[in-house]
């Protein structure tokens, strides 16, 4: 058999001889096709070129380390203060690099800084962006035991679920303390799906687990007793979302947000008005409709909201969930028309809603005629409860003019957000949260589901990375 000779960058031939090492370790070099595990070799392979990516990373990590006396870091003079190895974390694994310390003159014992972290924007204690980003997303995504088992099939990320759970919630941070500016930016950056006609926001809430300090008991605890007692209470967070329709009301696309128990839920509905704000400047033409589940809370919190910061979506559509007012009306229909004509009686309102404009108005006074408003069914008085539903929500009750501009009924959007960012993914069985780590998980969830995630990591992540110029 003739040989051939091929010219190859050096890195390719140190990458072949490393798989070669590998090869020979696992039996398979010089052996035929059928003789040789295709899983050992194949993961010598795998392993050879991450090893080379290590080491090419650490080349290039060398490379950002300045060595001089004095350094300007963000407009201020540092001085060096020694020279160290340090671990940095990729996403092929750890590699070692040694570089120098720097501290602000005239701060006596103040923090020390490396050239490294500051020119590759590393997150928390030496964590490439390449490898926080991606771990953070498989935590949004899941648990941390989850997000380490995913990136062990995968291959990448070699972590254990403790620094999943840590990188994870310092990337939450890093975005938490920066939300009000990415998010002005994604909302004058926000695709408008083709073929919307209008858009939808509504807001809800949804009970979350939360770890609350337990007072101790007066006297000597007894013997094995917790030294932090703590007790699991639900509590109420926020759910809201924008959600983008066609001429026909059907969704195209949805972006969600959230906020823990303990936070404002004025925040949320501000988020909220303000992407409108960002819409409709852009698209004159959409229509904007308010949908909620008839708490008086939320239509403040959100007519407050847009009011005052989206003055662009004049005259939006104030909607009570249709389908909330229809269980309400069905039951009143048991009572005013008996079980057997009940079905008849609920589709004629139904269609009535749906087709005829004041239709609510008409309904109530059926009702009212009745005689029948405190006739007691069950564990309730059905016509007492549907007309004190129409009575408070009568002018949310719009549904044939909504539909005419191809506008959502029913708040299905908002009651999905609930379950998919808040409940899918925090309310797993021994689950608890605190404040700021709850609201860690929730931002970058949303980001997830709302297809934000990479513009919003980008910025995130741009204020990280620091010019460094040697000082004369």
């Amino acid at each position: 058999m003739s040989k051939v000779m091929l010219e190859v960058p050096e890195e390719v031939a140190k990458l072949l001889k490393v798989m070669e090492a590998k090869l020979r370790q696992e039996g398979a070099a010089g052996k035929s096709f059928g003789e040789v595990d295709p899983e050992g070799a194949l993961k010598a392979i795998d392993e050879a070129a991450a090893a080379l990516q290590c080491d090419a990373k650490r080349r290039l990590l060398q490379g950002y380390d300045v060595d001089a006396p004095r350094l300007q870091l963000a407009g201020q003079l540092h001085s060096r203060v020694g020279r160290y190895t340090a671990t940095y974390k990729t996403r092929q694994g750890p590699v070692e690099v040694e570089r120098s310390l720097y501290r602000q003159v005239g701060v006596r014992n103040g923090p020390t800084v490396d050239t490294v972290s500051l020119r590759a924007g590393c997150v928390a204690d030496g964590w490439m962006p390449e490898a926080a980003v991606p771990m953070a997303y498989l935590l949004a995504r899941g648990t941390s035991r989850e997000a380490e088992a995913t990136a062990r099939q995968m291959g990448v990320l070699p972590y254990c679920r403790a620094s999943f759970e840590r990188v994870g919630h310092a990337v939450g941070a890093l975005y938490g303390g920066q939300r009000s500016r990415v998010e002005a930016v994604l909302a004058q950056e926000m695709r408008v799906p083709r073929g919307t006609r209008g858009v939808s926001v509504s807001m809800d809430r949804v009970a979350v687990p939360m770890e609350e300090p337990k007072k101790r008991p007066v006297g000597r605890p007894r013997k094995g007793a917790p030294t932090r007692p703590v007790d699991v209470v639900w509590r109420m967070a926020y759910a809201a979302c924008l959600t983008f329709h066609d001429a026909h009301g059907e969704a195209l696309g949805t972006i969600r947000y959230g906020r823990m128990p303990r936070g404002q839920a004025r925040e949320v509905a501000e988020r909220l008005a303000r992407d409108v704000q960002a819409l409709v400047s852009r698209r004159r033409g959409l229509y904007v409709a308010v949908l909620t589940d008839g708490a008086p809370e939320l239509h403040a919190l959100l007519d407050e909201a847009l009011a005052t910061h989206a003055p662009a979506a004049k005259k939006p559509v104030r909607l009570v969930d249709f389908w909330h007012l229809m269980e309400k009306l069905g039951a009143a229909a048991r009572v005013v028309a008996g079980e057997e004509t009940t079905s008849a009686l609920r589709e004629k309102w139904k269609l009535s809603l749906l087709n005829t404009p004041g239709a609510a108005w008409a309904i109530a006074m059926a009702l009212h005629a009745s005689g029948k408003r405190h006739v007691v069914l069950g564990d309730g008085k059905p016509v007492h409860e549907a007309l004190t539903y129409l009575e408070n929500h009568g002018e949310r009750m719009h549904y044939a003019e909504a539909r005419a501009r191809g506008l959502p009924i029913g708040s299905g959007n908002v009651e999905a957000t609930c379950k998919s960012l808040v409940s899918l993914r925090m309310k797993r069985p021994g689950a608890r949260w605190k404040e700021a780590s709850g609201q860690h998980i929730l931002d970058l969830r949303a980001l997830v589901l709302s297809e934000r995630w990479d513009a919003a990591m980008n910025l995130t992540l741009a204020p990280q990375r620091a010019e460094v110029r040697r000082a004369a």
